[in-house]
């Protein structure tokens, strides 16, 4: 009997069917027999590629907290004409849940333990199990930064600032292990020993070691703390600086398991051809990259003199419906480009709704009202449409042989009442052995 032909997901584009994707042949046995002739179905359970956002929004949710109302009281779509706060909760947990497999959670010291010895851990526990008990992966953000750092450092000469860092990994690291798997470990190294905007701990104590002690230091802890997590360096300055920075410590024996890359795009977007720079300047390093805080605005773009995006401030930034459009396109555009290079592990959207976002800007895939912009459904398209095998049945022949192409992820094969789960690791031709 020949084997059924094989299925494959609709033809991505040749880049991305190369770095992503295996064509599989599965030798299956049932009770030790092959199936011949028997059928079987192949359904996707996930991807290997992380395709995230924070969960900021979320964590009220996964504590049974009663939520506060989401948006500026000038709703006017569906959302905000059915339900309360709670219902709107739910909804936008649905539409979080089925695009991304990958959650950043806040762990910003100064909001975290604003008083000495009284961290928000069992609340941040309850909402990493939330997020895993869905399947997703969970990461923490970040676990050094001048930036919302304790305001209690200040009161403390820099030797003990140190040692309250450290011991600060080393708690968090360990009260998490086994939820949070992947930390930004330190965030915006490069600019840490100049920023002048306020005055705080982590800045004394970077200006006074150095950036590259600074880093070690932190790093030491991390590994020390849990040593099977991802641990990464994050910072938002793509400048060669970015680059010296992690040559140095890598020269200094730091071990990094990922590079974060922000992509900010809040003064309009990159293109593919700085994307792809961006990619191979860092990908040099033989690090994976992780796209760590992505946005595309669906309003009016930020003037280009803003040197930091912090100092744009505005009333009101409405999302407009042709800055909708161009959302859409850019974020297929930018998606598409990111899953074409191998050195790209990860992309994080920096926030699903415009309820709260960053800057107040229109940055979310959906609206503050909970309808979901072009943008959130053509990314869906994408990663669970384009990038997705659906359920196929296939029959298998004589040697309990099934072939199929699909993204890199984990599926579940079912022969006969009998379920297994396979993983495709590696992309091209993978060959798997399947006993139910």
């Amino acid at each position: 009997m020949p084997p059924s032909p094989a299925p494959a997901v609709p033809a991505p584009d040749p880049l991305i069917r190369r770095h992503r994707t295996a064509d599989a042949v599965l030798t299956l046995t049932l009770d030790g027999a092959p199936p011949a002739g028997r059928e079987v179905v192949v359904r996707q359970l996930n991807h290997d590629f992380l395709f995230g956002c924070i969960g900021f929004d979320l964590v009220p949710l996964a504590n049974g907290e009663p939520p506060a109302g989401q948006g500026d009281g000038r709703e006017d779509g569906p959302q905000a004409q059915e339900g309360g706060p709670a219902a709107r909760a739910e909804h936008l947990a649905g539409l979080w849940l089925d695009l991304f497999n990958s959650a950043t959670l806040p762990f910003y010291w100064g909001d975290f333990e604003p008083v000495r010895g009284r961290p928000d851990t069992e609340r941040l526990r309850r909402a990493a199990r939330w997020f895993a008990e869905r399947g997703c992966a969970v990461k923490g953000h970040p676990l050094a930064w001048h930036t919302v750092t304790a305001d209690w450092l200040l009161d403390l000469p820099n030797a003990e600032i140190a040692r309250a860092q450290v011991d600060r990994i080393r708690r968090e690291m360990t009260d998490f292990a086994g939820l949070i798997g992947a930390w930004d470990v330190i965030n915006e190294v490069v600019i840490m020993p100049i920023f002048d905007k306020y005055d705080n701990g982590i800045t004394r104590l970077c200006r006074e070691i150095g950036r590259i002690p600074m880093v070690k230091m932190v790093f030491d802890a991390a590994r020390e703390a849990d040593p099977h997590a991802t641990l990464l360096l994050n910072d938002f300055d793509m400048s060669a600086a970015y680059e010296c920075l992690i040559e140095g410590v890598l020269e200094a024996g730091v071990e990094i398991d990922a590079l974060g890359l922000q992509s900010h795009m809040h003064q309009g977007y990159w293109g593919e051809e700085k994307t792809l720079g961006v990619i191979e300047r860092f990908s040099r390093y033989g690090l994976p990259l992780h796209f760590t805080e992505t946005t595309l605005v669906s309003g009016h773009l930020m003037p280009g003199e803003i040197v930091d995006l912090n100092d744009y401030r505005i009333p009101r930034w409405p999302s407009t419906p042709e800055g909708e459009e161009r959302q859409a396109d850019e974020i297929v555009r930018h998606y598409k480009t990111l899953l074409s290079h191998p050195s790209v592990r990860a992309v994080t959207y920096w926030g699903i709704t415009d309820a709260g976002a960053w800057l107040g800007a229109p940055a979310g895939l959906v609206r503050a009202d909970g309808t979901p912009k072009p943008a959130y459904e053509a990314l869906r398209s994408l990663v669970k449409g384009e990038w997705w095998l659906e359920p196929v049945t296939l029959t298998a022949d004589d040697g309990g042989r099934v072939r199929f192409t699909g993204f890199l992820g984990e599926y579940e094969v079912a022969v006969a009442g009998r379920t297994a789960v396979v993983r495709l690791g590696e992309p091209g031709e993978t060959a798997v052995t399947v006993a139910l």
